[in-house]
């Protein structure tokens, strides 16, 4: 059974960027619908809605639609025109090839004063005496029936005649009504045949015992769960079982049946059954595709941009931080957004499509931020950095430290500088005293470590040589 969920839409809505709230056209054409449900909800600024060709048997969940103007559920089960009072804005609406019997149901769509197109053909009803008369008398507000302008003249004929053709058009109804009423118990009463024969054929052995066929009971439980293996059954007995399934198929398709909705049902339900078996006679199971592998068994994250989106990675070193600036899709839902950062790689999952990317330096994943851009629709995310980077490339810039680490080392550097007590004579005009003081010791020690004496005339080994000049 074919049902309307939020991942249908979403697949059927890449024209707008999988946003489902403010979608205005949607199609939803042969997907094996059987109830119109949730999309009053979901869509409620839908104007074009594309129901045709499903197994729709009710009207329902549409009246909150007001700004619908083109409804289109031809070749569905329908018998009835209802729930369409809430559709205000309503201009066409297409009912082609349904199975509706009660042509008095039109009445209902008077509510709906913008209708100006109407397709009843192939429906019961437009075989009625006096059809198209009666729509035109009931809805005067239609411009059109059945790709068939309605002139004015022929309104005006339609309105002289409709007391007589109003009460043709309700005996017609009854006659409707109670041939249906057969049909339908004709209807269950096979099924509850075919169900009371299909429960499960016993037979019973030698000594009268009752025993179940095994090979119904193999298929029953295959079909409940598919995770148990079941016995590999022999190539001829395959074959077999194809050649009684075809022939089967066959008998079906050949089997004379009338034109109702159940009719449709039960194609419907033979195609499930024999695609089914197909299947497991085959052994063909869907391919299931792995997942991308994002961390690697070392613990190494991957570079992964598997959405395909342009990005720019900057380093802000004013603020100690890095940007990320991520170009997602303007229109796109931020609930499709989740944005996990990480103290090396910051990971971006969009529509379900991992961005991940490895970053140059540690950050805080704590205090990060992510904001999307309300011009552009850009997620940009701010990665404040640790105290110092962490780098594991090469040519990379030094190491930064934070404000309060920076504060230290300046006050650090002062003290230094205060107690080296360096004097710039260039920058000074008293002399260099630490120069002077360290002449002064070192010229006393020269003389006093080689002290000159002078022989005098005192000396009683002194002889004066008058050919020796004198000393100076």
């Amino acid at each position: 059974m074919g049902r309307i969920t939020e991942d249908l839409i979403r697949r059927n809505a890449e024209h707008n960027d999988c946003i489902i709230f403010s979608l205005e056209e949607l199609s939803l054409h042969q997907q094996e619908i059987e109830r119109l449900e949730h999309i009053d909800k979901w869509c409620r600024d839908l104007k074009i809605l594309y129901l045709q060709n499903n197994f729709i048997g009710k009207i329902e969940n549409v009246s909150k639609l007001k700004k619908l103007e083109y409804l289109n559920l031809a070749l569905n089960n329908i018998e009835k025109i209802e729930n369409l009072e809430g559709c205000e804005g309503l201009t066409k609406l297409d009912l082609t090839v349904n199975f509706i019997g009660e042509l008095s149901s039109v009445k209902t769509l008077q509510h709906n004063i913008h209708l100006k197109e109407l397709f009843l053909m192939g429906n019961p009803c437009a075989d009625f005496d006096g059809y198209r008369d009666f729509v035109v008398a009931t809805l005067q507000q239609l411009k059109w029936l059945d790709g068939k302008e309605i002139e004015r003249s022929e309104r005006i004929q339609a309105l002289q005649n409709f007391p007589a053709v109003e009460q043709q058009i309700r005996e017609q109804e009854k006659a409707y009504c109670l041939t249906r009423a057969k049909d339908k118990e004709a209807t269950q009463r096979k099924l509850q045949e075919e169900e009371n024969e299909g429960k499960g054929s016993r037979h019973t052995d030698s000594d009268g015992h009752w025993f179940t066929d095994i090979s119904t009971t193999l298929l029953s439980s295959e079909e409940n769960e598919d995770h148990i293996q079941a016995p590999e059954i022999p190539e001829g007995e395959c074959k077999k079982k194809k050649s009684d399934s075809s022939e089967d198929d066959l008998e079906f398709w050949n089997k004379p049946s009338l034109h109702t909705p159940e009719s449709r049902l039960e194609t419907l339900r033979h195609m499930e059954k024999q695609r089914k078996d197909q299947e497991k006679l085959s052994g063909k199971k869907k391919k299931v595709k792995p997942p991308r592998v994002l961390i690697t068994e070392d613990g190494r994250a991957l570079n992964v941009n598997e959405p395909k989106l342009d990005f720019s990675l900057k380093d802000d070193e004013k603020r100690n931080q890095i940007v990320l600036d991520l170009a997602v899709y303007r229109y796109m839902d931020t609930s499709l957004i989740d944005v996990d950062v990480q103290p090396t790689y910051v990971r971006v999952t969009v529509k379900g499509k991992p961005f991940q990317l490895v970053l140059p330096a540690e950050v805080k994943p704590d205090s990060s931020s992510a904001q999307r851009s309300q011009t552009t629709g850009h997620l940009v995310v701010c990665m404040p950095k640790v105290g110092e980077l962490v780098t594991g490339c090469q040519g990379t810039s030094p190491s930064v430290k934070s404000t309060p680490d920076r504060g230290r080392a300046q006050t650090r550097q002062r003290s230094q500088q205060v107690e080296r007590l360096e004097v710039d004579p260039s920058k000074h005009s008293f002399p260099d005293v630490a120069n002077i003081i360290q002449e002064e010791r070192h010229t006393p020690r020269r003389v006093q470590s080689e002290p000159k004496r002078i022989p005098g005339e005192e000396d009683p080994g002194f002889e004066d040589n008058p050919e020796v000049p004198p000393l100076i």
